[in-house]
């Protein structure tokens, strides 16, 4: 069966491995995988042959957005799920639990992560025509959400966590800062759950213009106008620029919240959070996600305007081209290779 290995930096290859026929373990799932997308992680691992602390040391199967079907059937929560049903994957394997953060296993240490090279062996993703994932870790489609819509539903869970951690959105201003493929899943995720308001901003136009085709999302370039201040209930910050999160501190509203989703460089930078004292704001991180991929289910069943993240869909033996298109914010924002 066909599988894309990321080798080292700038180095991946569409390899035959062995196949994969049936399964002994009661706890484990067969999955024929149908759609991957290709994350920022995997864009990272290729170009740079790590990303963040994870350095690739060995060939990585990457992958952590899939969808796929059951290749037998599968007892799942006291049910049976049916050969052929529907499935995406919780790609988290939690680590060690923390006794002060019992209901947070998200940032628990030591996990695991499909298409991960944290750790040794590397915890090879879905890039691959057939896997092997715990049944715990399965989740089964709504009858309307598509395998090719369902490869959305961790990217998506990103956005909903950094949304639960807000306090929810509904009835409330929502800005969205940056509008790459997480940032749009979570303006669309916003307008979905009831925000009074929602806009994305960023610095280029091709991907903002984007955001139009997920609901009733206000857009706002930055290069040409300015953010309006103490305007936004909840801002989710998912650029990991440093001067947006100064911005963002700006355009909070007193009494606010703002999330910060996407990863800031493990550098000093220089923020300006002078307005968190006199508008009693809250900051806070965000990672990963819990069992918000649930949420996500719901969302995808809501609003099938989301599918419109996905820009480009590639064979796997198009490899390559979809890795190229995916590194380019102008011409993709979620790029899913077919399987």
């Amino acid at each position: 069966m066909k599988a894309v290995f990321i080798n080292g930096k700038e180095d991946i290859e569409l390899k035959e491995i062995e196949e994969i026929s049936t399964q002994n373990d009661p706890e484990k799932a067969l999955i024929e995988v149908k759609y991957v997308g290709i994350c920022g992680s995997d864009l990272h691992y290729l170009a740079e042959g790590s990303s963040g602390p994870a350095v690739i040391r060995e060939p990585l199967i990457p992958g952590h957005e899939l969808s796929g079907v059951l290749l037998e059937a599968t007892d799942y929560k006291g049910t049976t799920l049916p050969k052929g049903t529907k499935v995406t994957v919780h790609p988290a394997t939690y680590g060690d639990k923390l006794a002060h953060a019992p209901h947070n296993p998200e940032i628990w240490p030591n996990g695991s992560y499909l298409g991960s090279a944290r750790y040794l062996p590397h915890k090879q993703g879905g890039m691959v025509e057939k896997m092997l994932v715990d049944k715990a870790q399965i989740l089964p489609l709504p009858d309307s959400v598509s395998l090719k819509m369902g490869a959305l539903a961790e990217p998506l869970s990103v956005g909903m966590h950094a949304i639960n951690l807000a306090g929810g959105v509904t009835g409330k201003k929502v800005l969205v800062s940056g509008s790459g493929p997480i940032g749009l899943l979570a303006a669309g995720a916003a307008f979905t759950l009831g925000a009074e308001s929602v806009t994305i901003s960023d610095m280029l136009e091709e991907p903002l213009a984007r955001a139009h085709d997920l609901g009733d999302i206000e857009t706002l370039n930055i290069t040409d106008n300015n953010i309006p201040e103490d305007r936004y209930d909840v801002v989710l910050e998912c650029s990991g620029a440093t001067p947006a999160v100064s911005t963002a501190f700006k355009a909070v509203n007193i009494g606010g919240t703002i999330i910060q989703v996407g990863n800031l460089q493990d550098k000093s930078s220089p923020i300006n959070l002078s307005p968190i004292n006199i508008k009693q704001a809250t900051y806070r991180g965000c990672y990963r996600f819990n069992r918000e991929i649930e949420d996500a289910l719901t969302v995808l069943a809501k609003n099938e305007k989301i599918i419109n993240v996905i820009t480009q869909t590639y064979d796997i033996e198009n490899f390559r081209e979809a890795f190229e298109i995916a590194a380019n914010s102008k011409l993709s924002s979620k790029v899913i290779i077919k399987l």
